[in-house]
């Protein structure tokens, strides 16, 4: 860090100071606590969806995921056309980031960002920027486990 202020010209130095010095400082443990509290109540919303495929539709607690995860995603996909989500996530920050809605959010963003470039190369090409790696990186992990798994079961006779 000397090394920067050593190259620095006075007036470089000064706009620092006078930057620092009007620089807004962010409530980080307020922040924190939103985010908490708001991707909580996310997860008790996911939650509450599980409990209602379990009881209304006869999924067990081991079935109940998928259908559950749909919904959430769906839901925060929803949301998020209708303008809604971006006001949460500006509230809650990490909070609704985090949780597999910020994943539709993310999603969904990209394609209502590039419809006007068409639906093909608009929506079609830009959707799958960020869920495109997701994607990969699922498929290929559920890969692995399968494969480690697979192979334990044959070799390791559990």
């Amino acid at each position: 860090m000397s090394n920067i202020n050593k190259t620095k010209t006075p007036q470089q130095i000064q706009y620092d100071q006078l930057e620092k010095k009007h620089e807004i400082k962010r409530p980080l443990l307020k922040n924190c606590i939103r985010a908490f509290f708001i991707g909580g109540l996310i997860c008790v919303i996911g939650q509450a969806v599980t409990y209602f495929y379990i009881y209304f539709f006869n999924f067990t607690e081991q079935t109940a995921g998928n259908p559950t995860v749909a919904t959430v995603v769906f839901l925060s996909m929803l949301l998020t056309g209708f303008g809604m989500y971006d006001k949460l996530g500006q509230f809650a920050g990490a909070g609704s980031a985090v949780p597999v809605t910020g994943f539709g959010n993310a999603v969904i963003s990209a394609a209502i960002e590039h419809q006007t470039e068409g639906y093909v190369l608009g929506v079609g090409g830009n959707i799958f920027k960020l869920a495109g790696s997701v994607i990969v990186f699922g498929v290929f992990s559920a890969f692995v486990v399968a494969l480690i798994k697979t192979i334990l079961i044959q070799w390791g006779g559990f």
